[in-house]
């Protein structure tokens, strides 16, 4: 028998649509007896209004609590019967979806799945107890610089009319507001099967696998099940925009700095992810690791994040700091993103960064939840079934001269957006 090629490919992935829309995928794993799925449907904070943040993300939430067919207990013994697991989570697009089991024990899982997705009730009390879990979550995270910073940079670095200026999660002041009948709307509205991709890896044959999503959702159709907005043109931030937030209390500011960076699906997107690589990722994250963390002793941590996805997701510089350190530490990041936009990086930086970039696709594809991750962003982003394999070598064909211009594209010392939380000058 052939050995399996450690990295998914078309000749190993099956790939189907059913005739609802729904997109399955499976790759066979038979080396443990465990099965997983992935998935995601367009269900997500894109359909929130500013005065209703939260509701998809609690609708997701409150999947899991009771459906026609199921109560809350009768849910969650079944899972634990086969000692399975089964959750929802919300981003900005999508509500996505996971859960793992013995693999005889997938028919059983994806039942769980199809009954939560399609028929949850909201029970009026555990909708209740769920709010009062989400509104204490979010009070701590009023006490947290680090999130505090994040969500101000959001702000500043995209306008009130994109969603990406919005928190998915809600707030203290708009949760309170959600009632149940406007969980099951979002529901009633927003939940159907097209746009959704099931992934399911393990010990199971493929085409069996894919037989078993067709047997549990094949049947969902909702011919009205309305489209995702497109999201609204980005104009290149233009100047300096920044903002302290004062959280009382704290020893440390935390700094996020930067700009709108490159969606997924633009070809820049890999010299992008490199270059940032080289700021802050590489080794001890990268040359702000080495001079404001290491060098200067400026920063508890200082690091750099391209998220891609959907849209133009943030480039960012994210940094823990003695408040006394806090304009000392913001001229050091940009002092290093100047050079990053001025010079090409070195051939010896840019020959560890393809290595330690292509070395590390193997590694997050030993587990099959590596695997199932790879394949929903493969698809979800329509990136072809050979991505992965051709995926060394789109990096090893990117120039210095690629980094810069990316780096010159989306990153500007002079046009950004600063948000610092911490307990202000005063120290107080």
């Amino acid at each position: 028998m052939t050995p399996q090629n450690p990295i998914p490919g078309p000749d190993d992935i099956v790939r189907r649509e059913l005739d609802n829309g729904i997109v399955v995928l499976a790759r066979e794993n038979f080396t443990a007896q465990s099965v997983v799925i992935s998935g995601l449907l367009p269900a997500g904070a894109i359909f929130d209004t500013p005065e209703q943040l939260g509701r998809a993300a609690f609708t997701a939430e409150a999947l899991l609590y009771g459906t026609e067919n199921r109560d809350f207990a009768a849910i969650h013994e079944a899972l634990e019967g086969i000692g399975a697991e089964l959750g929802f989570n919300v981003g900005v697009h999508s509500c996505g979806f996971g859960g793992k089991s013995l693999a005889e024990d997938l028919p059983t899982l994806l039942d769980l799945l199809q009954d939560t997705l399609r028929h949850p009730v909201f029970p009026a009390d555990h909708v209740e107890r769920l709010r009062g879990e989400i509104m204490t979550g979010l009070q701590i995270r009023e006490h947290d610089t680090r999130h505090r910073a994040d969500r101000a940079f959001h702000e500043l670095a995209y306008p009130p009319e994109h969603p990406y200026h919005y928190t998915s999660d809600g707030t203290l002041e708009t949760i309170p507001a959600i009632t149940r009948d406007m969980l099951a709307d979002f529901h009633r509205q927003h939940y159907g099967p097209q746009g959704m991709i099931v992934v399911v890896v393990g010990a199971v044959k493929a085409e069996a696998a894919i037989d078993a999503v067709a047997a549990a959702l094949g049947g969902w159709h909702k011919p009205d099940q309305p489209t995702p907005p497109e999201l609204p043109a980005l104009q290149p931030l233009t100047d300096i925009r920044r903002q302290d937030v004062i959280v009382p209390g704290k020893t440390q500011s935390d700094i996020v700095l930067g700009a709108p960076g490159p969606a997924r699906k633009d070809p820049d997107f890999h010299a992008a992810r490199l270059a940032n690589s080289i700021l802050g990722l590489f080794g001890m994250m990268g040359r702000l690791g080495k001079n404001v963390r290491e060098e200067q002793g400026l920063a508890y941590y200082a690091y750099s994040l391209v998220d891609g996805g959907i849209g133009p997701g943030p480039w960012r510089v994210m940094a823990g700091v003695n408040p006394a350190n806090v304009e000392r530490a913001v001229e050091s990041i940009l002092a290093e993103i100047r050079r990053l936009t001025s010079e090409p990086v070195s051939e010896e930086d840019l020959a560890d960064n393809k290595a330690y970039t292509t070395g590390r696709l193997p590694l997050q594809l030993e587990s099959n939840e590596g695997v199932a991750s790879a394949i929903l962003r493969m698809e979800r982003h329509q990136l072809g079934l050979d991505y992965l394999r051709r995926y060394p070598d789109i990096i090893n064909a990117l120039t210095a001269d690629d980094l810069l211009a990316a780096a010159r594209k989306y990153l500007k010392p002079d046009a950004y957006a600063l948000a610092v939380a911490g307990p202000g000058s005063n120290g107080e």
